[in-house]
């Protein structure tokens, strides 16, 4: 019950919800995260971390970067069975779009340099 509830908790928060959204489409940086939400660096990194222990992302370092990405759902069969119905859950809804619609303008060399 312990690990469930470690999923649901990290799915709790309407911001680790976005970041998997986004991370359905490319692996990303915490600085393109926080350009995409609009929030601080530290509160990216709050929410990678509880992702990550629950079994939800994983990152891997390349060079520079720290890159984000889905896990693949084997730490977890309840990360696993979320991760896979929320490829299909609220794609419609309005901010979601948004940061889709953002999410190819936004580029690491850009967004890292401002900072």
């Amino acid at each position: 019950m312990k690990e469930f509830c470690k999923v649901m908790k990290a799915l709790s928060d309407p911001n680790r919800v976005k970041i998997l959204k986004m991370l359905q489409h490319r692996p990303l940086c915490v600085c393109e995260m926080r350009e995409a939400l609009g929030i601080a660096q530290p509160t990216v990194s709050s929410h990678l971390k509880v992702l990550e222990d629950a079994g939800l992302v994983t990152c891997k370092k390349a060079g520079l970067w720290v890159n984000y990405s889905l896990a693949d759902g084997r730490s977890s069969a309840y990360a696993a069975s979320m991760l896979g119905n929320l490829r299909h859950w609220i794609e419609e809804d309005p901010e979601i779009r948004g940061i889709a619609r953002r999410l190819p303008e936004i580029r690491r060399e850009d967004v890292c340099r401002k900072d």
